[in-house]
């Protein structure tokens, strides 16, 4: 059995001598077929490959540009954001500060009226105690006259009623108190001499 696939090995190969060498005919149809599937391939499906390859490397780099894109409009954005809110920040301090001025500047107002309107008052209560003031120095010199008339009349036993001569006196006398002529006189005890 050994023997007789040595023998039909023998057989098979071309040439005899050379197993591993193919026929010729089964070259001829192993190079018609690598023909066709090399048109195949270069033809269709190559095409195919490099089309579809082509497709791809387009989105890839659209896809690309449109991140690069959408990044240089996401920067402007935040740039734009961020100058409006710098822009906003100054406002704000500036509204901030015109509101401290306006709000010293009013302190300023209401504190100037309150001393206006104290001064005011301080001088119209002067007014008011220096008319009463008078009033009652006119009151008391009236009194005075009165009682000093009065007294008068007792003392020297007739009538000062006579109006004119009553407030010359009186008038004359207190003058005379006022600016300091008038000395006070010692008067003695009732039985006693001066």
């Amino acid at each position: 059995m050994i023997t007789a696939s040595v023998v039909a090995a023998e057989e098979t190969g071309y040439p005899s001598g050379f197993p591993l060498l193919p026929h010729p005919g089964e070259m001829v149809i192993g190079l018609i077929a690598f023909a066709i599937l090399y048109w195949l391939y270069k033809s269709k499906v190559v095409p195919r490959l490099e089309e579809l390859y082509e497709e791809r490397a387009a989105a890839i780099e659209g896809g690309m540009k449109q991140a690069e894109e959408a990044q240089a409009e996401a920067k402007a954005a935040l740039e734009q954001y961020s100058a409006q809110l710098a822009e906003a920040r100054g406002e704000a301090n500036q509204i901030r500060e015109s509101a401290r001025e306006q709000g010293a500047q009013i302190v300023a107002e209401m504190r100037e009226q309150a001393q206006a309107e104290a001064a005011r008052i301080t001088e119209q209560a002067k007014r008011q105690v220096e008319a009463e003031r008078q009033q009652a120095v006119v009151q008391l010199r009236q009194e005075v006259g009165t009682l000093s008339t009065a007294l008068a009349s007792k003392i020297v036993g007739e009538s000062l009623a006579d109006e004119v001569r009553q407030k010359g006196i009186v008038d004359r006398f207190l003058d005379e108190l006022e600016s300091g002529d008038v000395k006070p006189e010692k008067v003695a005890p009732a039985g006693q001499d001066a």
